[in-house]
This record gives C-alpha cells, structure tokens and sequence, in this order.
C-alpha cells in the first residue's frame, strides 16, 4: 500500500492532516521482555528479549511528569510492564501526584516467580487493569497466545476479582481487551461486552468493568503471520476499505505520547514499533530534548499506513473502539 494512501483518505474527506492536541495520556513501553510471545503482538515481545527500560529512564519520567501537571494518565505498556524492575517505582511514584495509572496485564504475569503480591500491590495503589482476554473460550486464546495460557488467564482474573478488581463500588478498575482471532475488524464492542459478561460470569464467576476492542495491526509478529498464510494484501485492504472519517477526531495520537524503553519518543506505540520517531523538525526525538511533556503538544503526527488500522469500522485505540 502506498505512503500517501492515508494523508490522501484524509483529504478526500475533507479533513486536515493530522496534528496533536494538548498531551495529557503517557504511553511508557518499559521493555520488550515478556512471559508470553503472542501470535497477534506487534511489539514483537518475547521471554528472550532483552530490551528494557534502566531505571536512569525510568527516575527521568517521574521528574518530567513533577513539570508537567496536565498529565492526567500513565499507562505502562511492555511486554510484560510488571518485569521491569522499576515498574512498582514508576507505578508509586505516578500515584502519589495523584496521577491514574494503567497497568496493561497479559494475567499470567501474576503467577511469575517474585510476583506473589502482585495484586495486592495493584490493589493498593489503586491501579487501573487492562488485561488482554482475547475470546471466552479455551481453544480460541490457547490458539492466539500460547498452551495453558487461558486457564492462567481465568486464574489471575479470579485472583483480581478476589480483591475487589471489577466489582461494582470497589473503585478499582477492571477491563478485558478482546483482539481478534484473524485477519478481520473486531465485532461492536457494546454487544461483545454484554457477551463477555454473560459467558464470564456463568462460566467462571468474573466480573469486569468494561471490554475494550482493538484491531490487530499489520505490524511485527502479525503482518509476519500474515505473510506467510498469504493474507497481507486482503487485510490491508479491508483496512483501508473501512476507513471512517468520524474516527479521526478521536484518535489517540491526539492526546498522547509514547516513550520506549530507551526513552525514545513517538506519536503512538505503533508508530513506536516501526521506529517513527517524532516529526523531525520538533528536535524533540528523546526525553533529553525536553524539560516538560507540554512542550508536545500541537505538533504535526506522523502517519502511515497503518493507521487505517485505527480508523477502520468503529475505530481502534489503546481505549478502544472510538465512533
């Protein structure tokens, strides 16, 4: 698909290029080392990589973060965020400027060695959960994220569950990410989440907040796959057949800005994955190029292809489903 293919879809529908807002989101990639190696990961994260963010990088986000109080949310991505070794003093720090925080859980995690007291640590510090649950059935997320990986999954939810994590007055935030099984959009969100909580709840007892839908991006692990079964071109297409104008004013990359491990900086994680860097002409590439967050906002987003994976259907972000 050719570079021009978004900037041009923009346009047909009457809408400028993309530029960034006020920043008030943190997407922090602490490393890319994981306890699982996904079929559908578009961080290409694994038990044997060894990229991970210092703890140098770590202590340069938190005084960042004391200059720049419009931030309103952090959400700490990996791999697996919980194996980085700062994580608990990124995720203590962050609370106590009274700043939310997202803790994006694969639920296995939880029955690593050394995180016995995850959970209660969660817990403790009122930290949102955003755990990947691909599909409420055993085969089809044994399929997409690795053998015994569901019955893990029903665990760690049920160990959540145990200490108030998705229930109704608790304050403490459970949500499940659904991606799908293929090369396809995901199903309405809203019709999927009531199926997610009658098939849970009957099942196996769980309850969660609410359900967050995200097309899988032709990136990394997953336009690999797609290669090799033939089935790149058809994907992309759909993609850019999809395409929904209405989607654009929501986009993440208007909020947010995403930090890799090194402390790189990007428009997104996935602009992150294909190492776009932001624009040039900011000479703002790296956390010691800026004194505050503030300093990122209106800026021109960098764009590719891509993006039609945000932009198709009912959209797709970190959040969810946009229109």
């Amino acid at each position: 698909m050719d570079s021009s293919a978004f900037p041009d879809a923009l346009q047909r529908a009457g809408l400028s290029p993309l530029t960034a807002q006020q920043v008030s989101w943190l997407q922090v990639n602490v490393g890319k080392l994981c306890n699982q190696a996904c079929h559908h990961c578009h961080v290409d994260a694994g038990p044997n990589r060894l990229e991970i963010m210092s703890p140098e990088t770590a202590e340069q986000i938190i005084r960042l973060l004391e200059a720049s109080p419009e931030i309103e949310l952090v959400d700490l991505t990996g791999g697996a965020p919980e194996l980085n070794p700062s994580f608990r003093r990124l995720v203590a720090a962050v609370r106590a400027m009274g700043v939310r925080v997202i803790d994006r859980c694969n639920l296995t995690v939880l029955f690593e060695p050394n995180q016995e007291d995850l959970v209660q640590f969660l817990a403790s510090h009122q930290v949102e959960v955003v755990a990947s649950l691909p599909c409420y059935l055993h085969d089809n997320v044994d399929k997409q994220r690795g053998s015994g990986v569901f019955d893990l999954s029903i665990a760690g939810l049920r160990s959540l569950n145990e200490v108030g994590y998705g229930r109704e007055g608790s304050g403490l935030l459970l949500d499940l990410v659904y991606n799908p099984v293929g090369a396809h959009l995901p199903p309405a969100q809203d019709s999927l989440q009531e199926t997610y909580k009658h098939e849970l709840m009957g099942r196996f007892g769980i309850q969660f907040n609410k359900l967050i839908t995200i097309t899988n991006m032709p990136i990394s692990r997953f336009r690999h796959g797609l290669e090799r079964d033939g089935l790149l071109d058809g994907y992309e297409q759909l993609l850019l057949s999809s395409f929904n104008p209405s989607t654009v004013s929501g986009l993440m990359c208007r909020s947010l800005i995403s930090i890799g491990w090194d402390g790189a900086l990007y428009d997104c994680d996935f602009n992150q994955m294909l190492d776009m860097e932001l624009e040039s002409s900011l000479d703002c590439a790296h956390l010691d190029d800026i004194e505050a967050f503030a300093q990122l906002g209106q800026r021109p987003i960098r764009t590719g292809t891509h993006c039609f994976g945000c932009t198709a259907g009912t959209g797709s972000g970190c959040g969810g489903a946009i229109a």
